[in-house]
């Protein structure tokens, strides 16, 4: 028996055929695929999508730029002239009061949209969660349907449903007894307006939080529910200790993703009512195609759009501050 492990021992030292010790990688299989990995090729295959967004969204931004930078009339436009005038666009915009006013309107309807839109989709995402199957797919497919209407479209059957004479609105509050709703006109004062676009807004942003955070809630481990619930947790406890924290990373992407979608909304706004009444829903998108494109003084149109970029870094940058330093707070 000692002799036969010491064959066997002998046979499994000898290196097989064709192998030597000197052909082996230096640093062993771990070093060979870092070196595959660590090549060119990722970059590569990222090129295509890097110059794609360079044409599509490079070239249009350094050109409002330098549009910012012009005098751009029609006069202009029809003699073929360039007319630099520097920083007066932005020093015309900046010093005009009904900017200000713009910027602050713009800011409280993107807040006032995006609570409604995290509140309800949440409440919505975590029903489907608990509804059975059949259920569960149904409200699932009008979410998908609401989500994927054309804004366009969606915006026209908001203003038949709320139509002054003839709307599915008025008629049906008429008909419960508010009698002096039969002709109103949702578009004839600011808060009315504000109040149909917002439900333009909420109603088709929902099924994105809702569905998203229906994917998301289906990742956590049931054996922490079982846990929560040994240790006496009721419903709220187990949605505030072990839902809550789990989805926590998500409900800040999707916020975050959320304030950029409502701040930078022009076609519910422009086709409800043109930024009217005298121009009190304007946010800053409208307002720079109005400016721009409407009164046809297109290079402070280009600087209130330059502008308009840069309160949307400020307010997104203050947001991820405020996450990260919770996130720093919790560690």
């Amino acid at each position: 028996m000692a002799s036969m492990s010491v064959q066997t021992e002998h046979v499994d030292s000898v290196p097989a055929a064709g192998v030597h010790k000197d052909d082996a990688p230096p640093g062993g299989p771990a070093a060979s695929s870092k070196k595959r990995v660590g090549g060119p090729a990722p970059y590569l295959l990222l090129l295509p999508a890097l110059l794609a967004t360079a044409v599509l969204l490079g070239y249009p931004l350094v050109k409002n730029g330098m549009l910012s930078f012009q005098n751009l009339n029609p006069r202009q436009l029809i003699l073929h002239l360039t007319e630099w005038n520097g920083f007066d666009n932005y020093t015309e915009v900046l010093g005009s009061s009904e900017f200000w006013k713009v910027v602050e309107r713009s800011i409280f309807f993107t807040a006032a949209n995006v609570v409604l839109i995290m509140v309800l989709g949440t409440l919505i995402g975590l029903l489907l969660a608990r509804l059975g199957k059949k259920m569960r797919l149904l409200l699932m497919l009008g979410l998908v349907l609401a989500w994927a209407m054309p804004l366009i479209a969606a915006t026209t059957v908001y203003q038949w449903l709320f139509a002054q004479r003839f709307g599915v609105v008025n008629y049906v509050l008429d008909s419960l007894g508010w009698h002096s709703m039969a002709d109103y006109n949702w578009t004839s004062t600011q808060f009315s307006t504000f109040s149909l676009v917002t439900l333009v807004i909420v109603w088709m942003s929902i099924p994105f939080v809702a569905i998203n955070l229906y994917a998301a809630s289906t990742t956590i481990p049931k054996e922490l529910y079982e846990a929560a619930s040994l240790d006496g947790a009721g419903s709220w406890k187990s949605f505030t200790s072990v839902t809550l924290p789990f989805l926590k990373p998500f409900l800040l992407a999707t916020t975050f993703l959320e304030v950029i979608w409502v701040f930078k909304s022009f076609a519910q706004l422009f086709a409800i009512n043109g930024g009217g009444p005298d121009r009190l829903t304007e946010t800053l998108p409208v307002y720079a195609f109005v400016e721009g494109v409407g009164n046809q003084h297109f290079g402070k149109g280009s600087a209130i759009s330059f502008l308009t970029i840069i309160v949307l870094l400020a307010m997104t940058g203050y947001y991820l501050r405020t996450v990260l330093k919770q996130e720093e707070d919790e560690l």
